[in-house]
């Protein structure tokens, strides 16, 4: 049993909790609650905390010269190989959890009960700033309650208030149904919260050497249907501010305060030394931005206009002799040579903030687009987009939900516009473009289009299931008529690797004999799982 938290029991905390998040993997992907293909919590946290544990190894030896203590030094490691490593909403916030405790415990003396209390709540507000529209019932309310419970033990003894965390932690995954309807559905958890009780019962089996009493929540072997809503910013918003500010932490509080009433999508992450990382949505830019100004000293200010209509125009590929440069996340041979001829690098789907930091700085650019192509990435592209302002490379995230929508935005780049106007005029032409996809169901579900089952065809409209079939070509002609219903003139198709032969052929074919003035761009995707991605202007 230990009496405090060393840097062995940090390593050993690392590799048990990885061990565990290994052996209840697919149990976590499994608790996904959306029909589509793409349950993959329990796979990401295992890929951000393998980058944890491999930070950790490549520093085996060497003693912190930071004037951090040795458990510091290494859960400083720890944090930041988990950034570089995230993948997905959920990697993401673990990794600013492992940092909100290793900015707090980096310099303390010795790890007790309180100290590690107060690093739970520390790594509870990480957390939260972490995340866009936080959401209770979701991992952020399991490390809440962990930290409350951490706190209320008023405990010096460190076995004491890891247990009482852990304990803590299951009880509100079991709640978590109650907080979120679609789980309650579902008859099942959330799966991050779910991953994050895995690591502290590891904390808990490393300081007392004993395995944690309560019994872990299972998913059911048959789930009845359930919903689920996509997050996502508000409509209302127009523009999305970005900026770095420096400024102290009463400023920034008030900030954080201001922006709440302008707008919504609020996000301010710190690096623990003064400097901040501000996103929002909001209609009044000058406004967020003079919020800034008044809390400290804004810089590198990006922003972003979401404009429901333009006429984005085909271009050629674009050279970048202004060092200005594209990164767009992607999957499927055909795709990616699609990105390639527009000048863009290519990353495979679902990287790490490391990956996408490696991609933008092998741009060798200096202000670099990244076009993530689905939610889930966003948030990776923009802790990789800081990461990289460290490094002096300005980066715009432009949050396209679709390869489509990056076609569109990279079609209307042009370097002789101010780098600003052209993220701007990319973001218009991506939201001016609305995207559908094709899937098979993966799962029993009850959607807004009524139950789906497994092998049911799904066409999803903007993230949401507006079609349910059974015949894949009906399908896709069928969700083609209902987005041109909202007009249109340009229909792009990109055919994924397991759509069958002459599936755009067809789809074209109706186009051109309903609705003649609409002109169709097909293309081979290769992309896996989606026999059909539509994008239409």
């Amino acid at each position: 049993m230990l009496e405090t938290l060393d840097a062995a029991a940090v390593r050993r905390w690392c590799a048990s909790g990885l061990a565990a998040l290994r052996a209840h993997q697919g149990e976590i992907d499994d608790l996904n609650v959306y029909p589509v293909p793409d349950g993959d919590t329990g796979t990401n946290l295992v890929l951000t905390l393998t980058s944890a544990q491999q930070a950790l190894a490549m520093d085996l030896g060497t003693l912190p010269d930071d004037g951090h203590t040795p458990h510091g030094h290494a859960l400083r490691l720890m944090a930041r190989g988990a950034l570089l490593g995230a993948r997905g909403n959920s990697g993401v916030i673990l990794s600013q959890i492992l940092r909100g405790l290793a900015d707090t415990l980096a310099a303390a003396p010795a790890v007790g009960g309180r100290q590690l209390a107060d690093a739970l709540a520390d790594a509870t507000t990480a957390a939260y700033a972490a995340v866009a529209r936080p959401v209770e019932g979701t991992l952020l309310s399991v490390v809440a309650a962990a930290a409350h419970a951490a706190r209320r033990s008023d405990s010096d003894d460190l076995r004491t208030v890891a247990r009482a965390a852990a304990e803590a932690a299951a009880h509100a995954l079991a709640r978590t149904p109650e907080q979120l309807p679609e789980l309650a559905r579902a008859g099942v958890v959330d799966a991050g919260g779910r991953g994050l009780c895995l690591l502290l019962d590891a904390l808990v089996e490393v300081v007392t050497g004993e395995s944690p009493a309560q019994p872990a929540p299972a998913p059911p072997t048959r789930r009845p249907p359930a919903t689920v809503v996509r997050e996502s910013g508000s409509d209302l918003y127009a523009y999305e501010v970005q900026y770095l500010l420096d400024a102290d932490d009463e400023a920034v509080a008030r900030l954080r305060a201001e922006l709440a009433v302008l707008g919504d999508s609020l996000a301010i992450v710190g690096d623990g030394a003064g400097t901040w990382n501000v996103h929002v949505h909001v209609n009044d830019v000058g406004a967020a931005i003079e919020a800034g100004v008044v809390a400290g000293r804004p810089h590198r200010i990006g922003v972003t206009r979401f404009a429901d209509q333009a006429a984005p125009a085909p271009a050629s590929r674009v050279a970048r002799p202004d060092g200005r440069a594209a990164v767009v996340v992607a999957t499927g041979a055909g795709i990616a040579e699609l990105f390639a001829a527009e000048g863009a690098v290519v990353v495979p789907a679902n990287p790490s903030t490391g990956e996408l930091l490696d991609a933008i700085r092998a741009t060798d650019a200096a202000r670099v687009v990244v076009l993530p192509n689905d939610p889930n990435t966003q948030s990776v592209a923009s802790a990789a987009a800081k990461e990289a302002y460290g490094l002096g490379i300005k980066v715009s995230v432009v949050p396209t939900r679709s390869p489509v929508q990056a076609l569109a935005a990279l079609a209307v780049r042009d370097p002789k516009r101010r780098f600003e106007d052209d993220v701007i005029a990319m973001a218009e032409a991506a939201g001016a473009c609305r995207y559908a996809e094709v899937c098979h169901a993966a799962r029993e579900a009850l959607t807004v289009a009524g139950p789906a089952r497994p092998g049911d065809v799904l066409a999803l409209v903007e993230g949401e299931v507006h079609l349910i079939g059974q015949d894949l070509v009906d399908t896709c002609i069928a969700v083609v008529d209902r987005m041109l219903g909202g007009g249109g003139e340009l229909v792009t198709l990109l055919c994924g690797a397991d759509a069958p032969a002459g599936l755009a052929d067809r789809v074209r074919a109706h186009v051109e004999g309903a609705w003649p003035f609409v002109e169709v761009q097909a293309y081979e995707g290769g992309q896996p799982h989606y026999p059909l991605l539509v994008g239409v202007e």
